[in-house]
């Protein structure tokens, strides 16, 4: 069954082809066979691999299976090859699944779109070039694959063209994951010049032995990957693209967020860990970066008022949570966290979705409530991933994998207080912000009154995905042990005086408190939130987080407008005179070989004639 590998990632790009070519011709309902039905397939093929993996694990716990030969230039002879170990069989199972049960829901959620066929072939082309991405044996196919991604997220945002602010914000997320994805490809560069091979295995091998531990190429290169991984992931800087990128319908942002885009940076540090431990300066800079993110996105999450706004900023904080795992050394706990985070938080999207579907396409929170009596489904699967993303205590899925990451940040070899300190702030905000959010949409007086109710391929994957979000994080132990062959352990080496369960006590604690302040001013005293906001230093703080702390700001009145500046001083440089010279030159041969159309049949004949004649003589007496 391992042999079947190919047909993983073949099956979704095989259905984009066959709706970009044949979808304006398909009915909807077999639109939707083909769209869904190739996730669900590429989904089994993919529990039947991991089925003969466990079975018989191959030799060194990794498969690999060469296709064809891409290009062959001299020495240099990259494949399109596919590898399987336990990491990337992990992350496929999770892309396939989940994708999968977004698929469904948007059978039933975009039927009435006129780019229905359109949309469908976005979303396969999106997941295939995330499994390119994954599979990958090398890292030119794994640039291909995150290029694809890149080219999918600009298509799926920008999914409602006709509206220009969903254009704009398609653009922003392609040009500002540009940044790292040009990071990325000199890393790649480097890596190839001074190793001499793309193959990730044979890389990190000769990294090993080639490279001593702080050496200033392992460190360019790692910063250089680091990069890209920070854009492609939405981390500190270049976060600013996915907020905005809530343009697109809402199945997009649970694709986007849970299972495929910004998950695709902590793929790439996972996979090249053995890069990351030969330079502690890049690895640290990662938990760093991470920490940092997940603060400031906590904070911003606060202030939301657009319902896909505030869980779009819980992404870019939990990945935020994922990174500073990454950046301490536990490997394991990052990918643990990643699975639960694609459980809850597309679940939360797709309740989202239903929300937003019942109101008219209403988003703001503060025009909502009392909807736990008008959607009951719909509430407590929300409560239940809401409870996961707040990580209540020894009950969901979240709880299990956040409290891991918490506790490693204190013990883990790279671990220290301060960045256990800063995801214990941000467990805080995380209950904060999630149950604000909870307690504005389902709680108080009806807000809009509900005019469309789900189907039952809206209402399966939630009832799936809030199965996964409890019963996810019980998996720890056998998920930990499984990742053992592809990812190092992780080193506890400062547990002192705390130890895991005073860690997750203090942790289960901040979520009470958390759902008790969340409670207080935005159910019991919804007017006390409008007071700390009218206070001055409030209004300027929910000011300031709502704008993402000024990031925006910030690039275009350092890049932007200066941009602007110099292209309207140089917009009639010498290069473009040349250009209008050919172009004016293009205009007067125009004008000239016009004149000679006359209609007039003799004057061609003779013209005809004489340019033979002269032709024969230039031969004849040159």
């Amino acid at each position: 069954m391992i042999t079947l590998l190919w047909l993983i990632p073949a099956l979704p790009f095989a259905s984009t082809l066959v709706l970009v070519l044949l979808g304006s011709r398909l009915s909807r309902r077999a639109v939707a066979m083909v769209g869904v039905g190739s996730i669900g397939l590429s989904a089994v093929i993919a529990i039947l691999v991991a089925a003969s993996y466990l079975g018989a694990t191959p030799s060194g716990g990794s498969f690999t299976q060469p296709l064809w030969t891409w290009i062959d230039v001299d020495s240099f002879r990259p494949q399109v090859s596919l590898y399987l170990d336990s990491l990337s069989l992990l992350m496929v199972l999770v892309v396939t699944f989940v994708g999968f049960l977004i698929h469904l829901y948007s059978a039933e959620f975009m039927i009435e779109d006129e780019g229905y066929s359109r949309f469908f072939a976005y979303m396969n082309l999106f997941v295939a070039s995330m499994l390119t991405l994954l599979l990958a044996n090398n890292l030119l196919l794994l640039y291909l694959g995150w290029e694809g991604v890149g080219l999918c997220s600009y298509l799926l945002i920008g999914f409602w063209y006709r509206d220009p602010a969903n254009g704009r914000a398609a653009r922003k997320a392609f040009i500002v994951t540009r940044v790292g994805d040009t990071a990325l490809s000199i890393g790649l560069f480097l890596l190839f010049t001074r190793l001499g091979t793309l193959q990730i295995q044979d890389l990190m091998q000769r990294a090993s032995t080639q490279w001593a531990p702080g050496t200033s190429l392992a460190a360019a290169a790692a910063f250089l990957l680091l990069g890209g991984a920070v854009g492609k992931s939405a981390q500190l800087p270049l976060q600013v693209w996915l907020p905005d990128a809530m343009a697109g319908p809402t199945p997009v942002s649970a694709l986007l967020h849970a299972a495929t885009m910004v998950t695709a940076g902590v793929y790439l540090i996972a996979r090249t860990h053995v890069l990351f431990s030969l330079a502690p300066s890049a690895q640290s800079a990662v938990a760093v970066v991470g920490a940092c993110t997940l603060l400031l996105a906590g904070f911003s999450a606060l202030t939301q008022w657009d319902i896909k706004r505030v869980l779009a900023y819980s992404t870019v904080s939990q990945i935020g949570y994922m990174f500073v795992a990454l950046g301490v050394g536990a490997w394991g706990a990052a990918l643990f966290h990643f699975v639960t985070h694609a459980f809850f938080k597309a679940l939360l999207f797709l309740g989202a979705g239903v929300i937003t579907n019942a109101l008219h396409d209403e988003h703001n929170i503060f025009r909502m409530g009392g909807l736990r009596k008008e959607l009951p489904l719909t509430f407590w699967t929300f409560l239940i991933a809401g409870c996961s993303l707040a990580a209540l205590p020894f009950i969901t899925a979240g709880f299990f994998s956040k409290d891991l990451i918490i506790w490693d940040e204190w013990s883990a070899q790279n671990g220290n207080p301060a960045l256990w300190t800063a995801g214990m702030i941000g467990a805080l905000l995380t209950s904060l912000y999630t149950f604000r959010l909870i307690f504005r949409v389902f709680f108080g007086p009806l807000g809009l009154p509900v005019t469309k109710r789900p189907g039952y391929r809206m209402k399966i994957p939630l009832v799936v995905l809030a199965i996964l979000s409890i019963v996810g994080g019980y998996f720890k132990q056998p998920l930990l042990a499984f990742l053992h062959s592809a990812l190092p352990s992780t080193l506890e080496v400062h547990a002192g005086a705390l130890t895991e369960i005073r860690s997750e006590t203090i942790s289960g604690l901040l979520f009470f408190v958390g759902v008790y302040f969340a409670y207080l001013f935005h159910l019991q005293k919804r007017n006390l939130a409008d007071v700390l906001v009218e206070n001055p230093i409030g209004r300027m703080l929910h000011q300031w987080w709502f704008a993402d702390w000024g990031l925006d700001w910030i690039y275009d009145k350092v890049l932007v407008q200066p941009f602007i500046w110099v292209a309207r001083i140089n917009k009639s440089d010498f290069v473009d005179a040349f250009y209008a010279g050919i172009a004016w030159l293009a205009r007067l041969s125009y004008r000239g070989l016009s004149d000679t159309e006359t209609g007039r049949v003799r004057w061609y004949a003779a013209s005809m004639a004489a340019a033979s004649l002269l032709f024969i003589a230039i031969v004849l007496f040159k």
